[in-house]
């Protein structure tokens, strides 16, 4: 029984008398809110009535009436009087006792009352906010917030209330002078319609307007002033006509010594007098990665768009670029430039030779294709439909007739012997032009990209902006195999392989895919390209010779190698330069084992060994 509480003591001690005075102790009453905490030791047997103390504590029923806010049940019998006790302590700024305590905050810095407002109450307040500064406080209690400087000075209105009335208005529409008559030109009573002028000149409306601090009505005009138009005489015709894009007057200028050599040969000649064979069948020998840089051709002013090696032998280097320029390059020897052909309005897009390579084609943005003699650069045709060419192709098959991929996603084919296409072949100026194709292929939905010769030049595959790659029959326009994933992006640049069984794209998702050449065209998924960054640019992809190595360029100015058979990348070199931008162009040579040339945004070509 002395473990006893003296609250609950049995009934026979109840009927002894104690010489001590009990104390009743309230568990309200010895409870405070920061209660001061005993350092003593209490014992277990400590007598059970302790007299004459104002200050009693049990620490087994302190700590059964101190419950965790966290507990869910209460092992302390709590008299009623506690229950209906009013809590102690400092109130806790950040509780509100209205709803439910733990969801008292519905967005991250705190609670957000929910305002019935109509649209367009929300709409003249946040426009009142955002023009005098102030506005009337969302909870109804009629107070403002923001400037309360200006809400005192407008007296709390809001833009809506602030408009002019109907009697001020019609003061204002009293001064402008009467709209007229339609049927009047010129002259008294001519029309003015919304040009009318104020008649008073003193006192504009925009003063009245910004000395009553008011917005116009949705009847007014802002006028700033009144500016008395100049008469004058009417523009001759030759003043307001588009000027032409097509000139007529190509010139071409030849940079070197002497046209011809002591045998009477021009630069056309393949040079027999070098340690390589460059008549040979291209691919027969192995191919290596270049390494270092063993030249740099200066000239261009502007991006280069297009490299292009003679064909077969690779002696000469064609160049196109932004600056309307074309450039021919002696690629052994002294390296010097050879013939500049001037001929074109703006950038040039595209270049490419003839199987023989005595001409090529250029085709620039001012919607033009001209074919030139690459021996004594004179322009010997001209052809256009009045859209821009993106590229062109020589069909290997037939020299006479190319394919051009344009810009109003068709693909046009051309005949440079027609009558209208051919004009004698003289100096600048002579070429006749011809707008009339032979064919069109008219069945994709965006620029056309590319155009690859495959299958022994009986078919050609083409790609576009509108994600889809395309195969044909050649002088058929219908398409004989359509390919468009969801996957897909554009592809924009494109490079048949040696063996005749492939074509790898350069595709806008940073990475080069491959397609079959034959009758399926089906993707070569095992085959892809990766490590190089091309999003944003036209970059030039391209094979070696003996289809071992693919080559690209890079928008941060390198040039990736890639092994053909397993995909891993081989080698990156920086072919650009500190801060010479994408590297947009990239060629191998036909003839030499690791030779190829590069092209960027800096207008020079690099020749890497």
């Amino acid at each position: 029984m002395a473990l006893l509480g003296e609250e609950y003591a049995s009934s026979d001690e109840g009927d002894l008398a104690s010489p001590v005075k009990e104390t009743q102790i309230s568990s309200a009453s010895t409870i405070v809110a920061a209660p001061d905490v005993s350092l003593d030791v209490w014992s277990c047997k400590s007598s059970l009535y302790i007299a004459q103390l104002t200050d009693v504590q049990d620490p087994m029923r302190l700590q059964m009436m101190l419950a965790k806010p966290t507990d869910t049940s209460l092992f302390y019998n709590i008299p009623y009087e506690d229950l209906s006790r009013p809590s102690q302590g400092p109130s806790n700024p950040f509780k509100t006792h209205e709803g439910n305590v733990l969801k008292r905050k519905n967005i991250l810095t705190g609670h957000a009352e929910e305002i019935a407002m109509s649209d367009v109450s929300f709409t003249t307040q946040h426009r009142t906010f955002q023009s005098l500064g102030y506005t009337k406080d969302p909870s109804g209690s009629g107070a403002y917030v923001g400037n309360l400087v200006e809400a005192e000075l407008h007296e709390g209105r809001d833009v809506i209330q602030m408009r002019p009335s109907k009697e001020k208005s019609a003061v204002i529409r009293r001064k402008r002078q009467k709209k007229g008559d339609a049927s009047i030109v010129d002259g008294e009573g001519a029309y003015k319609g919304p040009w009318a002028k104020y008649e008073d000149e003193d006192q504009t409306y925009e003063e009245e307007a910004a000395l009553a601090t008011q917005e116009l009505a949705s009847d007014e005009e802002w006028i700033e002033e009144a500016i008395v138009p100049a008469r004058s005489d009417p523009l001759p015709k030759s003043a307001t006509e588009y000027a032409s894009d097509m000139i007529d007057n190509e010139t071409s200028e030849f940079h070197g010594e002497s046209m011809y050599d002591y045998q009477g040969r021009t630069y056309m000649h393949v040079p027999q007098d070098l340690d390589i064979d460059l008549c040979k069948d291209s691919g027969t020998q192995r191919n290596y990665i270049p390494k270092k840089l063993i030249h740099t051709f200066r000239s261009h002013t502007k991006a280069i768009n297009a490299l292009r090696f003679f064909p077969r032998s690779g002696h000469l280097l064609l160049s196109a670029s932004a600056d309307t320029k074309l450039k021919l390059w002696d690629v052994y020897h002294a390296r010097d430039l050879l013939r500049t052909f001037s001929g074109h309005t703006k950038s040039v897009t595209d270049v490419t030779f003839t199987p023989s390579g005595t001409q090529f084609l250029s085709a620039s943005y001012d919607r033009q294709m001209k074919l030139w003699d690459t021996e004594t650069g004179s322009c010997v045709s001209r052809f256009s439909t009045g859209k821009t060419p993106h590229c062109v192709a020589f069909n290997p098959s037939a020299p006479t007739e190319f394919l051009a991929g344009m810009s109003d996603k068709k693909i046009v084919q051309f005949d440079t012997r027609l009558p209208g296409a051919s004009g004698g072949g003289g100096g600048g100026g002579e070429g006749g032009s011809s707008s009339t194709p032979t064919q069109e292929y008219d069945h994709h939905l965006g620029p056309v990209n590319t155009i690859t010769f495959v299958d022994e030049n009986r078919r050609f595959i083409t790609t576009s902006d509108d994600k889809s790659l395309r195969a044909w029959e050649y002088n058929i326009p219908v398409p004989i195999k359509f390919i468009a994933e969801p996957y897909m992006y554009a592809l924009v640049r494109a490079s048949p392989h040696p063996n005749g069984k492939s074509v790898a794209f350069q595709s806008s998702d940073n990475q080069i895919v491959v397609y079959a050449s034959t009758d399926r065209f089906r993707q070569n998924r095992k085959k892809s390209f990766r490590g190089h960054n091309n999003a944003g640019y036209a970059i030039d992809v391209d094979i070696s010779p003996d289809g071992q190595f693919v080559m690209s360029g890079d928008s941060g100015g390198f040039v990736c190698f890639w092994d053909w058979k397993t995909g891993r990348m081989w080698h990156k070199i920086e072919a650009g330069g500190k801060g010479a931008g994408a590297v947009v162009c990239c060629k191998w040579h036909p003839q030499e084992s690791s030779k190829v040339v590069t092209g960027g945004l800096d207008g020079n070509i690099r020749y890497w060994d």
